[in-house]
């Protein structure tokens, strides 16, 4: 009998997964886990939202917009999850928000786990549009919208001038 081959591509992660696969680690991590993705959405929770050290929190607290931010990590493991075997998944930055509604003034003052779930709506190799929602874990919505990401793009490089 053959043992199992573990699946590159898992069916869920924990936070150390999931920081192994997007640009963001330490406390810049801020999902705790993937519950469920397929290759047009993903699924995560958080809960880094109720931390009095979330690197995103103002003296305000942890505002909604930073909703956007928790968003494009989702994005950022989507992308990493349907990348082709063996491949190294593409650069991207997020390039707009749109149509984006805040339902909630703070992230900090809801007391459960946040799910934030993306559906990849368009797209092809140099961007995709998602569609995000961050919900409650009773399923109230807090924040949704879209977002672009431009992929495989390098940045502008400042131009350098020369001595005289």
């Amino acid at each position: 009998m053959n043992a199992p081959v573990e699946s590159p591509r898992p069916a869920t992660l924990d936070r150390d997964g999931i920081a192994a696969r997007i640009p963001h680690s330490g406390s810049m991590c801020l999902l705790d886990a993937l519950l469920q993705w397929s290759p047009e959405q993903a699924l995560c929770r958080a809960t880094s939202h109720r931390d009095t050290a979330n690197p995103l929190r103002s003296p305000g607290g942890l505002l909604s917009p930073v909703a956007i931010e928790y968003a494009s990590q989702v994005m950022a493991l989507h992308g990493a999850l349907t990348a082709a075997p063996g491949s190294v998944p593409s650069a991207g930055f997020l390039a707009a928000a749109r149509g984006v509604n805040l339902h909630v003034a703070r992230l900090d003052d809801v007391s459960g786990p946040l799910l934030v779930s993306v559906t990849r709506v368009a797209g092809a190799d140099a961007q995709a549009l998602y569609q995000f929602e961050l919900r409650d874990d009773t399923g109230r919505l807090l924040v949704d919208g879209r977002a672009t990401v431009v992929l495989n793009t390098p940045l502008p490089r400042p131009a350098t001038s020369a001595a005289h």
